[in-house]
């Protein structure tokens, strides 16, 4: 794949030392080490090799990846591992799409408090599908549910909300046996909807209650246990979204979903437009808008734009894809033998032997951009200097 016209990095090696500066004090230590990364990915700074073809002979200089989870251009090829993983996981039954958002004044408490908060949304919105699918009013099933967060609107703003993937149907609590959903329904939104605001609102309360939250600036009052409780009261009211999807066409739609979701970061490189003396342009989609005037260009300041990208990364070691019930890591592979038994369905074909030529090209990681065959490593180049500390600039 070529490179694109404009890159992230590009955006923090043209302005990012400059607002470092600017911002001294107040940025965080997880900030300054991911601008540190996306500048310095695949560039001499990281190391890298000399490749050549075994094909045709090409010789190539490939610098290292920075491998951040913020990087656009590190997160593909993670992505396209964690797919390979995932397709033995696929059922032969229909899928659905939903998706849980945190209101706005919510969102807000929530970026004072991210690995908390965060943390809650997922589990608050599991422990919904669990409950009213194993409701015997709807589904009366124990059913499973990969979750994924996402912290960002399409014009970089702070929107917590998390994807759901969700088989359509579970294991009969009173004995072994498939209980599917009806054929293009899942759960009632409105219903979930209803659970996942006052589960979630409870659960809030009690952290607050047990000095779990922080609040700063204009929120700095709410640490007061009247004042909270004054500011959680409409919040009983209003209408949390919730909104389920019709079900995927396929196993194969499915996996073509997860591609662009699980492992996306807040914004991709092929939506950047310029970089200029106007700032950085780059391409939105307004869901407010209709049709074709929902795809609009907004420009950004190089310094606000930078501001938005780094509201999105996420505390150290925060999982932003999570599985659960059936699909829970510890009980996967179980559970998925159990369901494929009720329905009949075949274990999945388990990966057969190669020749050598193909063993050495699954190896690779690098292949020729000419005839494509794979590239052996001739030499490998050290780093210049590592990426575990913030710029010099920030450790005065």
């Amino acid at each position: 794949m070529g490179r694109a016209a404009l890159e992230l990095a590009d955006i923090f090696r043209a302005h990012g030392s400059a607002w470092r500066e600017q911002q001294h004090g107040h940025l965080s230590l997880a900030q300054l080490k991911v601008m540190s990364a996306i500048e310095q990915c695949r560039t001499a700074a990281l190391g890298g090799h000399l490749l050549r073809c075994e094909g045709c002979g090409t010789d190539q200089i490939s610098y290292n990846s920075c491998r951040s989870r913020h990087c656009p251009k590190c997160q593909s090829s993670a992505a396209q591992r964690w797919l390979e993983a995932r397709q033995a996981d696929l059922l032969p039954v229909e899928y659905y799409h939903v998706v849980f958002t945190l209101p706005a004044p919510i969102a807000d408490i929530a970026y004072q408090n991210k690995a908390v908060l965060y943390g809650l949304l997922f589990d608050m919105a599991a422990e919904t599908l669990l409950t009213i699918a194993g409701d015997p009013k709807h589904l009366g099933a124990r059913i499973g549910a990969t979750l994924v967060l996402h912290t960002w609107g399409s014009a970089l703003t702070h929107h917590p909300h998390v994807h759901g993937i969700v088989p359509g149907g579970g294991v009969a609590p009173d004995g072994p046996r498939w209980v599917a959903c009806r054929p293009g329904f899942f759960l009632p939104v409105r219903v979930l909807s209803r659970l996942f605001r006052r589960r979630f609102l409870e659960a809030l309360l009690e952290l607050h209650r047990n000095g779990r939250l922080q609040f700063f600036g204009e929120h700095a009052a709410l640490i007061d246990a009247r004042a909270f409780a004054q500011w959680l009261a409409p919040l009983r009211q209003c209408e949390w979204v919730v909104y389920a999807k019709r079900p995927f066409a396929g196993p194969e739609a499915v996996l073509a979903y997860l591609s662009r979701y699980t492992h996306r970061v807040a914004i991709s490189n092929s939506r950047l437009l310029a970089l200029d003396e106007h700032g950085v342009t780059f391409r939105w989609k307004d869901y407010r808008a209709k049709g074709r005037t929902r795809h609009k260009t907004m420009t950004l300041s190089a310094g606000e734009f930078m501001r938005r990208f780094l509201l999105h990364v996420l505390p150290t070691g925060f999982h932003r894809i999570r599985h659960y019930g059936l699909l829970a890591n510890g009980s996967r592979t179980s559970s998925l033998t159990l369901v494929r038994t009720l329905l009949h369905a075949p274990a999945p074909v388990q990966q057969v032997e190669h020749s050598d030529e193909h063993d050495a090209a699954a190896r690779s990681t690098f292949f020729c951009p000419h005839c494509g065959r794979p590239m052996l490593i001739l030499e490998t180049f050290a780093p210049d200097h590592t990426i575990r500390a913030p710029p010099a600039e920030q450790r005065r």
